[in-house]
């Protein structure tokens, strides 16, 4: 996967935030959706692409911009000829390697105070690996993790609104530290779950069993309890495989994979065909 700064950012598009939501309780992890509307009309963006921030900073070495990608979180749309974007974003932090400090990430506490009204600089759209089959009877197994929902959210609706007739089984896992924090996937704002009513989507989500201890969320149990479907679905070859969360998802994978198949040889060899297929696609951040 391209590093950020093979990303070209040399064409620069005005948005301004039409809405800003906090989805997650007070008492959790600050997640937002923010909703951008593009200034110039020119700029379009699909459900497999992601689209740059450019936030100005005195960073080190000299840096004056700060860049950040994130996935379309929603069908785009149109406003009086203009695109508008939804994009998910979670207010984080970091520990300095070198001094033990905690210091605010810059992008995402840069979008988290955003107000209604402001202006932002984007850049993009940029593609992502997660393509629409154009095989309608495809299989594909969507594994997110946090924020990492965002893409398959709007993967999902896309297929489910624009393409019509599919036959093949969409199974998306979802890993979230507590139900509170299980976005789209929940009472308040469980748009996922209208797609329940189709008979080739099914979505399962783990949890971490101590959510204010830090405790792992079990998205590989999750994944095992369906190892008789997933074993079948690996079978075909016309599965696809999608990925999108933080680094600590790709062991998480490959041990759950290599448990359903009883071998992690198996499962590497599997997964290489996935790859060289280009059948297997990952966001990791």
């Amino acid at each position: 996967m391209a590093r950020l700064a093979d990303y070209d950012i040399a064409h620069q598009y005005q948005a301004t935030v039409k809405k800003t939501e906090r989805l997650t309780p007070a008492n959790t992890e600050e997640v937002r959706e923010i909703l951008l509307e593009v200034k110039q009309p020119e700029f379009q963006c699909q459900v497999d692409q992601s689209f740059g921030v450019l936030v100005n900073t005195s960073g080190e070495f000299g840096k004056t911009t700060h860049h950040r990608l994130y996935s379309v979180a929603d069908l785009p749309g149109k406003a009086s000829g203009k695109t508008q974007i939804t994009m998910l974003v979670k207010r984080c932090s970091y520990v300095d390697s070198f001094s033990g400090e905690l210091y605010p990430g810059i992008g995402s506490n840069y979008l988290c105070d955003r107000k209604i009204g402001d202006e932002i600089t984007i850049t993009g759209p940029f593609d992502l690996p997660f393509a629409v089959p154009e095989d309608k009877n495809a299989n594909l197994i969507l594994i997110g993790m946090g924020t990492g929902i965002a893409p398959f959210r709007a993967f999902v609706k896309h297929i489910y609104t624009h393409e019509k007739d599919w036959k093949g089984k969409i199974r998306l896992f979802y890993g979230a530290r507590s139900g509170l924090e299980l976005l789209y996937l929940n009472e308040k704002d469980g748009d996922l779950i209208n797609y329940y009513d189709e008979t080739t989507f099914e979505a399962f989500h783990a949890l971490s069993p101590r959510p204010h201890w830090a405790d792992p969320i079990a998205l590989d149990e999750v994944i095992e309890e369906r190892a008789a479907e997933i074993i079948d679905m690996l079978s075909k070859s016309n599965v696809y495989v999608y990925v999108a969360g933080y680094e600590k998802i790709r062991d998480m994978l490959d041990k759950a994979f290599s448990n359903i198949l009883d071998s992690k040889e198996k499962w590497l060899t599997r997964k290489a065909e996935l790859v060289a297929g280009k059948k297997w696609a990952e966001v990791i951040y």
